[in-house]
């Protein structure tokens, strides 16, 4: 069976955030995928590993894998502005159920025995309680990929961003999550900075005519 599904996935990098929005630099779907999807994975390494006493830790790599495909229903959508999105209560259910259908859609163009395996990403199962935790640390990774398009749309004076960056400042506050106060304070600043601001240390050695470095 040819399927198209990977080929769909290719083309999120044709859908756009922010469109509300006057940006200095566009992103798009699957540049936000990964920032999201490398967080997340930090976030369950976290909690597994400085925050686990009596809490339920999911896999990272599953974190991982739910964050990179936590948008893909925005192929064939496209990214609906939040104010639009979260309008009401009708719209919102509305919208969750197109986002569900497309999910359908694009499972629909899978092998069945890969759709199963891919089911799991795209359409978690709710009712596992490891699962909804994993869901809260991508919703998480997801504030902070926003933050950080914040902070990057602030460095060049670009002001448009300025109450977004508050708000989701506030909504990652109010997760109250040890993991997440972790990445706040530990990895969030350095996002701020220029490259010549981040510190780090390279000794770069140049190779002599046998490729020794000297």
């Amino acid at each position: 069976m040819n399927t198209s599904f990977f080929a769909m996935i290719h083309r999120m990098r044709y859908i756009n955030r922010w469109g509300l929005m006057r940006n200095t630099e566009l992103e798009n779907i699957q540049e936000h995928s990964h920032d999201v999807s490398v967080i997340a994975h930090l976030l369950a390494l976290l909690r597994k590993s400085k925050f686990a006493e009596g809490r339920i830790c999911p896999d990272p790599a599953f974190v991982a894998m739910l964050a990179l495909y936590h948008d893909l229903p925005e192929i064939m959508t496209g990214d609906m502005p939040k104010p639009l999105k979260y309008h009401n209560v009708p719209m919102e259910s509305t919208y969750k159920a197109i986002e569900r259908e497309a999910c359908e859609v694009l499972l629909g163009m899978l092998p069945e025995d890969l759709a199963g395996e891919y089911r799991r990403f795209l359409l978690p199962d709710t009712g596992d309680a490891e699962v909804r935790e994993a869901l809260v640390l991508v919703k998480a990774a997801d504030c902070f990929s926003a933050y950080v398009k914040c902070l990057d749309e602030q460095k060049v004076g670009n002001r448009e961003f300025d109450r977004a960056r508050v708000e989701i400042g506030e909504r990652l506050e109010a997760f109250n999550l040890p993991e997440v106060d972790w990445f706040r304070e530990n990895a969030l600043p350095a996002y701020a900075k220029s490259l010549d601001e981040i510190e780090f240390d390279f000794d770069f050695k140049q190779p002599d005519c046998a490729g020794n470095a000297i």
